[in-house]
């Protein structure tokens, strides 16, 4: 037993012993080789310094430490007695980086911060053709897909090179056609809608989504995955074959789909960790009724977290994690809902890259979760999807790495930026006359995640411009504040005047409950209305100068399924306008109501309310700028302007309007080679009222019609028809029983 004691501290000791004799102290530094970075840089990267420990691992460690740091070819590091001996052979350093072909200084700028090879920095050989395969994928991006490089290295001496750059970008590579195949189960017309990429055309010179890249075919095949998915297509597979140049080096895109089986969702549950009173989730149940039987989607299953994120901050819950279970039955899903308890964890630090452009106080103020709180990995995924959602980067990831304690963690979250500009441009020709607009956008203005708009538009009658600003979180409140101004002249021979309208403001909206979005505003407005002998007497009175200052405020219920092609669920609107100060002035109210409804896969209904109303107060008169029209969407069958009060030759509008519409949208009435979508449609409406002169009739009778729309994908751009019938109208009113317009965007 004595013996066994003595083996056991013997080997003990030799443990300890070799353990102090290879941890030696650092008390001596010697640093040859080094010519352009100093001894002390070399420390700091290293992370070594006197009087510090020193075994095996920690010489690695420097070895580590200097090597990623890109300015040394070789290093090495010894240890004897005490003395630590580092010897470095610096890389070479760019003298010059030169490129030529590109003649565009956005997009050298753009090279020289995307590749690894810097001017004066290190020249490493190994980073050029990774700088090559970069530069080629940023062309690819932008339609350049048959890009070629060449690279030149000069020699100024041994320690100093140039590199020449010399790019052939080629020719962009544009999209020849679109198709869709396999069991896609959803028409081409309405797909076409649903992507981003377009079809080449001489008109779409603006367009960047007319070129081919790899980008935009994985944003489409993401939009149609989103889509389908939405309308209940569980287990959609949709692959892209686009590989096949035509005689033109132009790309046929082709997208093949297998939508597979429609699910809808029977069963719906919540299954509680014993840490947490049941009790509190039982309102879910309500919810969850509401849901079932419907077809699945998504949104819906999103929308029910979101219930449960409600009820689990109203109750100041900490540390809740929850995930969803979904099983699959043959024509049907079951959805659990899993709540637990997470780890205890905190946020110790939160670190940004890849923001080289955008300010790092954008990417902060959509984050949900900040340094010191409770961790969950449900906070930081809504925080991701909350700087998606901003449109301003490519991509965004995250990653979470042990902090300095057990119950702290540290998140990296790493953007991508894209380019955020867009001009774009429009036009229509029609039986209502043509018209033309061109719009300039900027997502990521100065990169403080603002946005700049300016659009300009012109018919035959008018001309007009708006300038706005949005900053769509405005202190990191959530809210959004747009600033806009406004110009628009319209001159109208026919009746005798021409007016010029510049007006400036200022609105906040922000979501005040669930789907409740709340707006309030205020503007500035001058009005110069001039007439001529033409005019009639009542027009002539109001001619003159007019300004106001007015408040604006509504609000918008949205309880849509989706806002774009809804098939289910109601949107309803109200706004007023109340004047501060006015040379007129009036009070202005509307109202807006629309339901969907999701009758068959082959019927979709929706009946659209239209409601407003203005008045002059203090006995003033509404401007006949101010005076209310139903546009032709709302009621059709009738020519744009031209029912409701008359002023000798001259609709005039009325102080009142009204509309109803009811439509049954048929998507696959026709077959799919036609490219045509119809619906039927019965639109009843009213315009009257005239404040300014009681002999006038007021036209207070109800106006009503019925047909046929369709729309129309023909090869100069989509082209709607509609053919209808009046079924009654006053006197004075203007019919139309056919109307047709051609619209498209560069």
């Amino acid at each position: 037993m004595i013996n066994l004691l003595k083996f056991t501290a013997n080997i003990v000791l030799v443990i300890f012993l070799s353990f102090k004799l290879n941890a030696a102290v650092i008390n001596e530094i010697s640093i040859k080789g080094n010519q352009r970075i100093s001894n002390e840089t070399i420390k700091v990267y290293g992370g070594f310094n006197l009087n510090e420990n020193i075994d095996e691992n920690k010489i690695n460690e420097i070895l580590n430490n200097l090597y990623s740091t890109n300015f040394f070819e070789n290093v090495e590091v010894k240890e004897t007695n005490g003395l630590l001996q580092i010897t470095v052979e610096e890389y070479p350093v760019v003298n010059q980086l030169l490129i030529e072909g590109e003649p565009s200084k956005r997009i050298r700028e753009k090279i020289e911060n995307l590749i690894s090879t810097k001017q004066k920095q290190s020249f490493i050989k190994s980073f050029i053709s990774q700088d090559i395969n970069l530069i080629k994928n940023l062309y690819s991006s932008i339609g350049y897909n048959f890009t070629n490089i060449d690279v030149s290295i000069k020699e100024v001496d041994q320690k100093n090179f140039d590199v020449l750059l010399k790019i052939d970008k080629g020719e962009i590579t544009k999209i020849s056609s679109i198709n869709f195949l396999g069991d896609k189960k959803i028409r081409n017309n309405r797909l076409r809608n649903i992507i981003a990429s377009e079809k080449d055309q001489f008109w779409k010179f603006l367009s960047k989504n007319t070129r081919f890249s790899k980008n935009l075919v994985d944003l489409d095949i993401r939009l149609l995955n989103n889509y389908y998915k939405s309308l209940g297509f569980y287990d959609v597979q949709i692959t892209s074959n686009s590989a096949e140049l035509n005689e033109k080096r132009n790309i046929d895109l082709v997208y093949t789909i297998n939508a597979g089986n429609r699910y809808r969702i029977n069963k719906i549950s919540t299954n509680v960790d014993k840490t947490f009173d049941k009790e509190i989730f039982l309102p879910l149940n309500k919810i969850y009724k509401e849901v079932i039987g419907e077809y699945h989607s998504p949104f819906k299953i999103k929308n029910l977290l979101e219930e449960v994120d409600s009820i689990i901050e109203k109750n100041n819950l900490q540390f809740v994690e929850h995930n969803v279970q979904e099983t699959i039955g043959e024509n049907s899903i079951s959805v659990v809902f899993n709540i637990f308890e997470g780890e205890k964890i905190l946020i110790e630090r939160i670190n940004i890259v890849g923001n080289n452009v955008t300010n790092e106080d954008v990417v902060r103020g959509e984050l949900i979760l900040d340094e010191g709180d409770p961790f969950t990995k449900l906070s930081l995924e809504k925080s991701i999807s909350q700087i998606k959602s901003r449109n301003i980067f490519q991509d965004v990831n995250y990653e979470i790495i042990d902090g300095s304690k057990d119950n702290l963690k540290v998140v990296n979250i790493s953007v991508k930026e894209q380019p955020t500009g867009e001009i774009s441009a429009g036009a229509g020709i029609g039986t209502n006359g043509g018209s033309f607009a061109i719009n300039i956008s900027e997502n990521n203005w100065l990169g403080k995640g603002t946005r700049v708009n300016f659009e300009v538009e012109v018919d035959e009658e008018s001309v007009g411009g708006t300038l706005n600003f949005t900053d769509p979180n405005y202190d990191f409140l959530g809210n959004s504040i747009n600033y806009y101004i406004s110009s628009e002249n319209n001159d109208k021979p026919n009746q005798g005047f021409e007016n010029t309208i510049v007006s400036s403001g200022i609105n906040t909206s922000f979501e005040q409950y669930k789907n409740i979005f709340t707006k309030l505003g205020f503007n500035v407005t001058y009005d110069d209305l001039r007439t001529d002998g033409s005019a009639s007497d009542s027009l002539k009175k109001q001619s003159g100068e007019f300004t106001e200052l007015a408040g604006i405020y509504g609000f918008n219920f949205d309880g849509r399924d989706r806002s774009f092609m809804p098939t289910k669920g109601s949107i309803f609107g109200f706004e007023q306008t109340l004047p501060f100060y006015a040379d007129k002035s009036y009070i202005s109210n509307t109202i807006t109501y629309s339901k969907y409804n999701s009758f068959s896969e082959n019927i979709v209904g929706a009946g659209k309310i239209y409601l407003s109303a203005i008045n002059g107060m203090n006995n003033d008169d509404v401007r006949i700028s101010k005076r209310k029209n139903i546009s032709t969407r709302r009621l059709r069958g009738f020519e744009k302007g031209k029912i409701g009060p008359k002023d000798g030759k001259d609709h005039v509008g009325g102080n009142y309007a009204a509309a109803l519409s009811l439509e049954a949208n048929l998507p696959n009435l026709l077959p799919e080679n036609t490219r045509t979508d119809v619906s039927l449609f019965l639109d009843f409406g009213n315009v009257w009222g005239v404040d300014y002169d009681s002999s006038i009739d007021e036209s207070n009778k109800l106006r009503s019609s019925t047909g046929v729309a369709a729309s129309w994908s023909s090869p100069l751009g989509p082209m709607t028809f509609i053919l209808s019938t009046n079924l009654s109208k006053a006197s004075t009113d203007e019919t139309e029983s056919f109307n047709f317009n051609l619209g498209t965007t560069f």
